[in-house]
């Protein structure tokens, strides 16, 4: 990078700043390809994702204009330069790319391309990516190209980078999607456990007092009262289950008060008393946050939902530099080790996976007869 030192490791470290902001495997695309073109000073830049039927599962551009790429038509085929890079996964450095013996054409509404440079993006042996430039701005030797060694070097450090963020994109992607599936399959049980039940007993009710009108007009009315009342718990039980599906306004109101605005709603939902105790807890990492906030959602059902408990006390307190969170019942406890032996881990494999993501330990003290404490602790940060 002779001929421009300072501005080329400049335009490297924020193009590899850039993409390591984002999350969102499309906003990782789209960084990587307007990094590269901004980088090499390109018209054009590309930057197209492989499936597994012969075409591009995604194909992102930088220097085309919406209406254009509209024109153009359908993501393009594996084929020409493009399938060629996706099978040798080597790098292509072309004088004019129409010249090219596996130049297949292009739609009437593509931008004419001359000089060229594709990289792959390549995660060990796996080519997840193709990175594409055209159109170097700069004057071009006679029948050379205008990209140099230089710029393909440069751009295969952008490319090795690239790998790393599109893949920490897709684990995240991937870690939300299982989140979600999990929160929506406890949900399911949920509604099922209670607000389903509800909703029978109500069915069940109402056919009695249709049938009792005519000929127990007294007994009737106190079934109707039954009515309202089943209907007037199924309505908590079903606000409680969304309230725990909903993410916590953890960023805005904190880990403590979350957790207390939580536990008035089961208060309310349900028979057992819920009790909520925090004193001197800081602000912990976001991560380890939500992690505690979930293991006392989980702790919190298995409670109020198997243990029979009349009475779940909750608490948070500081330890060392971390806290402490304590949920205890005085339900029929049970026997941790007969528990995993009969393959029904009470969400304790959740739990524990929750807590050790982020650095924590969790604990947990039952026995038949005397209830049971989890107990979660985490580092801090």
């Amino acid at each position: 990078m002779s001929h421009r030192p300072s501005s080329g490791l400049a335009a490297v470290s924020t193009a590899l700043l850039a993409m390591s902001r984002h999350l969102e495997v499309r906003d990782v695309l789209k960084t990587i390809v307007a990094s590269a073109r901004e980088l090499l000073d390109a018209e054009y830049a590309a930057l197209g994702v492989p499936d597994d039927h012969g075409g591009f599962a995604q194909f992102v551009v930088d220097g085309v204009s919406d209406a254009q790429w509209k024109a153009i038509g359908p993501l393009p085929r594996q084929h020409g330069v493009l399938a060629a890079m996706l099978h040798d996964a080597r790098p292509e450095r072309l004088a004019d790319v129409k010249k090219d013996p596996r130049f297949g054409g292009w739609p009437a509404a593509h931008p004419d391309m001359s000089d060229f440079l594709g990289l792959p993006i390549r995660d060990g042996d796996e080519t997840i990516g193709t990175l594409f430039l055209a159109n170097k701005r700069c004057p071009k030797p006679a029948g050379g190209c205008g990209f140099t060694e230089e710029d393909e070097e440069l751009l295969g450090i952008l490319a090795q980078h690239a790998a790393i963020a599109l893949t920490n994109a897709r684990l995240y992607e991937r870690s939300r999607e299982l989140t979600i599936a999990e929160e929506r399959s406890r949900l399911a049980h949920e509604l099922h456990d209670a607000v389903s039940q509800k909703l029978f007993s109500l069915r069940l009710t109402a056919q009695a007092v249709s049938s009792l009108i005519d000929r127990d007009p007294a007994r009737a009315k106190g079934e109707l009262q039954q009515v309202a009342d089943l209907a007037a718990e199924a309505a908590d039980e079903l606000r409680a289950a969304v309230v725990e599906l909903r993410p916590a306004a953890l960023d805005e109101d904190g880990l403590v008060h979350t957790l207390r605005t939580h536990i008035q709603v089961l208060d309310r939902a349900h028979a057992p008393r819920v009790t909520f105790d925090s004193c001197g807890v800081r602000a912990l990492p976001a991560a380890q946050e939500e992690a505690m906030l979930r293991v006392a959602q989980e702790a919190l059902h298995n409670a109020l939902r198997h243990s029979g408990a009349d009475r779940v006390d909750v608490s948070i307190a500081p330890r060392g530099q971390g806290a402490v969170l304590s949920v205890t019942d005085n339900g029929k406890g049970f026997e941790p080790r007969t528990v995993r032996r009969a393959g029904r881990h009470l969400g304790l494999v959740s739990m524990r996976d929750r807590s050790s993501g982020v650095g924590g330990r969790l604990t947990v003290q039952s026995a038949p007869g005397q209830g049971t404490t989890i107990e979660m602790e985490v580092p801090g940060g």
